[in-house]
This record gives structure tokens, sequence and C-alpha cells, in this order.
């Protein structure tokens, strides 16, 4: 057992601090901050480890070590040009190289968005590390069924679903980059509650097959999410000015190799205690209903699935306080190490 994971002690939290670790990949950049039990927060897309800023606060003052890294392809960590390097086994191999550059031998793992796919993964093929495992808005469903791109490519009739249009390179990026700044606003608007399309408007999540249409023709225009400050938007529009976009899109362009590398695993539930937070109006919890009638059979350690009513995809961001209050409670609750 290491220094930090003894009792905890909540109390008043140290600052923040950045640190850069050496990774599979090279270069692995997180935000820690508090003491205690390790806490490792995965964020999703197109997003960052600034995704967790109300959270590594919340956390560290609650008296654990939260630390929420940038995934391999953003921010500050590496970005391999292979596409290959961002099948789901990289990344999970990520997790595990800064649990022990921490010096830590066991974390939680905390998951949002693609993070959610990535903080489960890493719970099935590491167990003896990933001791429980937090899900937002993308419920676990294990590997196993069909095969994703032709699941993708058959939805939507005449028009083409968002995933099938991120898995082709180079054509998401030429949509987004020469203006990353206005898509990130209308991305993060169509897919949170005060501000996302009515049940009348073309679905965001789709583009035209017939004319070559692109995903930010459907976003709302002229509006910003309330949990979205300007400044919020400079940070998460710097990065990827910075980086641009290819690395984060390449983790859609992997669920097929995915899919194949993890067959020996199809069916397999996560033992861990778990928790799993969503949305009433995030299409995930929709889509994937099924995935959350199944939590019975596949998170046989569940403490409890959460919907907060009215709230969309961001949240974490959207309803900081509710998520605060349910990571902490169930962390309380978990056995000390």
């Amino acid at each position: 057992m290491s220094a930090s994971q003894s009792t905890r002690r909540p109390g008043a939290p140290v600052a923040a601090r950045h640190r850069t670790v050496a990774g599979p990949a090279g270069r692995l950049h997180a935000v820690e901050q508090g003491d205690g039990s390790l806490v490792l927060l995965v964020h999703g897309f197109p997003e960052s480890w600034y995704s967790w800023r109300h959270q590594l606060p919340a956390l560290a003052g609650a008296g654990y070590r939260a630390v929420a890294l940038d995934v391999r392809g953003y921010g500050r960590s590496s970005r391999p040009a292979d596409p290959a390097a961002y099948r789901m086994r990289e990344l999970v191999a990520d997790n595990l190289a800064l649990v022990r550059a921490l010096g830590e031998e066991t974390a939680v793992v905390v998951g949002h968005d693609w993070g959610s796919n990535i903080a489960a993964a890493s719970a099935l093929l590491h167990p003896e590390v990933f001791r429980a495992v937090g899900l937002l808005s993308v419920p676990y469903a294990p590997p196993g069924g069909p095969r994703p791109g032709e699941v993708f490519a058959g939805m939507g009739g005449p028009e083409e679903f968002y995933v099938s249009y991120f898995q082709r390179p180079g054509r998401a990026e030429a949509e987004i980059e020469p203006d990353v700044r206005g898509w990130l606003a209308g991305f993060f608007a169509a897919l949170s509650a005060d501000t996302m399309p009515g049940a009348d408007a073309p679905d965001p999540h789709f583009v035209s097959r017939a004319d070559g249409g692109t995903l930010r023709e459907r976003f709302p225009r002229g509006v910003r999410p309330a949990w979205l400050s300007e400044a919020d938007l400079d940070v998460y529009a710097g990065e990827f000015e910075r980086t641009g976009l290819t690395g984060a899109l390449n983790r859609y362009r992997n669920m097929d190799r995915d899919w194949a590398e993890l067959a020996g695993l199809a069916g397999r539930p996560l033992e861990q205690p778990a928790l799993f937070v969503g949305g009433t109006r995030d299409a995930s919890t929709t889509w994937m209903a099924e995935a959350i009638d199944a939590f019975p059979r596949t998170l046989p350690a569940l403490a409890g699935a959460h919907l907060l009513e009215g709230c969309g995809h961001w949240v974490q961001q959207e309803r900081p306080a509710e998520v605060n209050g349910l990571l902490t409670g169930w962390l309380d609750a978990l056995p000390e190490v």
C-alpha cells in the first residue's frame, strides 16, 4: 500500500498541479489535486483533462488523490502518427502506466463518453489494478456482438451516423479544423440540455449522404450552453487549434480493431464496484437503454445507476454539484485500501 492510499483525511486540498510522465507512446500529461486513494479521471471526445475541472477540487477536498489525464492524442499527451496506436488496448496501457508512474498499486477509474469505454476496458483487462469503475454518460456494454462498423453503416437510411462519418481519415478534420472554436461551440451546444435542437429539428448526430453534408449544418447557431463560459471554450479551442483533431478522431477509427482484439472477452461482466451517471436528455442513454437494463448481469456490483433529469451529454460539466455528490458518496462507501 502506498502512502497516498492510507486512511482518507478530508480537508483543504493542495492546489492542482500539472505533471508529465513517460507512457507507452511517449508522454502522458495529467493534472493532479489532493492526497489519498487514487481516482483516475478519463475524458471523452472532444475534450481534455479540463473536463474534470469541477471534480478535481471536489474529490481532493473529500480526501482523494484526483488525477485527470489528457488521453493519448489530446492536449499535452503524445499523438502517435499511426491510427492503430489509438486502439483500446493501447489506451488501457496508458492508464496502467500512469498509475505506476504515480507510485500507486491500485486506482478507481472514472470515465465520461469515450473515457467511460476506456475506464470499463481498463477495469476489464486489469482488475488487479482498477478496483472500482465509474461510468458517465455511456453505459457499460461487454465486448462482443456484431462488428461495429457494420452496425453504424446501417444506421440512418439516407443519412450517415456521425460515428461512420468520423471513421474516414481526413473527412471530419476538413470540416472542423478551418474553424475549431466555432465547431466545438456548436458540438457542445448540440448535446447540451439547454441548447440542443428540439424534437422537430434534424438530428445533429447524422449528416446527409446525398449532398456531402456536414455535422456543423445541424448544430444550433448563436447559442452557448450555460455550463460553457467563453473562457472554457477558449481552453478547449486552444488545445485543438494547437494539436489538430486527428489524434482525437483516431479513437473512432479503431472500433473494428477493438472488436476483434477483445473478442475473447465477449459477454464478460465487470465484477468491480461500479457507478453509472447519465442524463435523461443524453442520446447515449436512449440508444443504449438495453445496456442499462442489462446492468444486473453486466455490472453485478453496481452501487447505483443515476439518470439526472433534464441533463444532456456533458453530465459532469452540466451538473457538477450533483455528479460530485454522487462520486464522493460512492467513493466514500468503497472499502479503504
